[in-house]
């Protein structure tokens, strides 16, 4: 053998680190060749990703090991890698519940309502509904984070049949949510005849506090407020409970008073009060309870906004909510005659309520509107859009006169449980709810008829973000550098 070809053999070897063949400069191999031996397999490090057993064999002709390394690099890691890490959400590892249902507000659009939400959320991003320093963005479909500048501030809404965490983030002209959580634990399920929180009720509860307090752990939350409303004011262990959310927990609810929760639910949705109104009876259909709020705007001037709580002319409580009206007169059979009654029940509650001064003489004249929030009018709004899947964006916000309302009532009265389950606005959350909500709600505009009502999909935790955003100024004009004179 010549000295050249010696030196070529060399340089093939070591070029391959295999064997001296062809492949190593980019030849198919012929017939007469041999094929290329099988590198040696080193033991693998303790801290690398198992490797997969194409992995093990050499790299295709004409390209060196080293470089199929670097092609499996940009691919990312092997699946194996990614055992062991925790996903986002629960602190069991396990996937967060509330992506279901205002936990379909994760896949899709954040959902406040009473049977549970799609929680929460649209699109990624931060897109601001253009409801001044109200108005808030839905965050992303991961509910990631994302970039921050300032601090987070959180909201938790303990209800009768909820429980609703969101965290937002202030920005110029509103906040912006970061993370949404929902998920229906029926706490009150039951007080009617007990008087008191079942053990069932409150292990649902604490499950999804729980959830909340990673939440805020891993968002390093700094200022919140916790909130718990007609089912523990009403149970008589309430307290006893809320002592054992702060054992197992470490979060502190505060029970609220009914008045409160008014106030909260107004400045929650304030945004969305029309501007050329010179009224707005509010109402907040719960599980629990009903609160209604009667805002007198005629004096009103330029304000608006979180300004509009200081016009809450009177509010009253109804003692009764979806839960504790289903219970009563039964939520899956519900006959013509069982609605009737149900709406008998709360008219005869409102009868006694006479705060409502001017009320009646501006929804007769028209100069007033209803704007509700509750689970029951985000229902039959995405009921009367033909909505396939719930969809909070084109939901909050909209009107219906009191036709379409009427029709939506209609339709659900027609339908059986089962479809009641099947329909996307629905589901089996709420089937046994919506109707006990739509009687309370036409007991309301029996006595108020108004003929225009303005749906919200917020409330409770979006009034606790703006008090406390509010409190800390974040939305106080910054001052403007002073201005220079122009040289001529």
């Amino acid at each position: 053998m010549s000295k050249r070809a010696a030196r070529r053999r060399r340089k093939r070897r070591s070029g391959s680190g295999a064997a001296g063949d062809r492949t190593s400069v980019g030849h198919a191999p012929t017939s007469g060749d041999k094929q290329p031996e099988r590198a040696t397999a080193q033991p693998a490090r303790s801290d690398s990703p198992p490797v997969s057993t194409s992995d093990k064999a050499e790299a295709p002709a004409g390209k060196p090991r080293e470089e199929g390394a670097r092609r499996r690099r940009r691919r990312g890691p092997a699946k194996g890698a990614l055992r062991g890490v925790r996903k986002p959400g629960r602190e069991d590892g396990r996937p967060d519940e509330g992506r279901g249902r205002e936990g379909d507000r994760r896949k899709g659009n954040e959902r406040h309502a009473e049977g549970g939400e799609a929680r929460p959320a649209a699109g990624n991003g931060a897109h601001h509904h253009g409801h001044g320093p109200h108005g808030h963005a839905p965050h992303g479909r991961d509910g990631r984070r994302g970039a921050t500048t300032g601090p987070l501030y959180a909201a938790l809404d303990l209800g009768t049949n909820n429980c609703r965490l969101l965290v937002a983030e202030p920005q110029d002209r509103g906040f912006r949510v970061i993370d949404a959580y929902s998920r229906i634990v029926r706490l009150g399920e039951g007080i009617g005849r007990t008087g008191r929180l079942s053990d069932a009720a409150m292990d649902r509860a604490v499950d999804a506090l729980a959830v909340c307090r990673g939440k805020l752990a891993d968002l390093k939350v700094r200022r919140m407020r916790l909130i718990a409303t007609e089912a523990c004011r009403q149970a008589e262990n309430g307290p006893l409970f809320l002592d054992r959310v702060r054992r197992e927990t470490g979060l502190s609810l505060e029970i609220v008073s009914r008045e409160t929760e008014a106030r909260l639910a107004v400045a929650g949705c304030a945004t969305l009060i029309d501007p050329r109104s010179e009224g707005v009876l509010l109402f907040d259909i719960g599980g629990g309870s009903s609160e209604l709020v009667w805002l007198d705007l005629r004096r009103r001037g330029e304000a608006r906004g979180f300004a509009l709580t200081r016009f809450i002319r009177s509010w009253t409580s109804l003692p009764v909510g979806v839960v504790t009206l289903s219970e009563r007169h039964g939520g899956h059979v519900v006959t013509p005659e069982v609605y009737g009654d149900m709406v008998e029940e709360v008219s005869e509650l409102l009868d006694g309520f006479d705060g409502m001064e001017g009320a009646a003489e501006l929804v007769a004249s028209g100069g007033a509107h209803m704007l509700g929030t509750s689970g029951t009018v985000t229902t039959l709004a995405g009921i009367h859009l033909g909505l396939k899947r719930y969809d909070r964006r084109r939901v909050d916000g909209v009107w219906l006169d009191g036709d379409e309302v009427d029709e939506m009532i209609r339709r659900l009265i027609d339908m059986g449980y089962d479809q009641r389950v099947a329909n996307p606005c629905i589901g089996s959350d709420r089937a046994d709810l919506v109707l006990a909500g739509c009687a309370i709600l036409e007991a309301i505009r029996r006595k108020w008829p108004c003929q225009r009502l303005r749906v919200a999909d917020r409330g409770l935790r979006e009034g606790i973000l703006v008090e406390l955003m509010a409190r800390d100024g974040v939305w106080r004009r910054r001052p403007q550098p002073a201005r220079t004179e122009a040289h001529v």
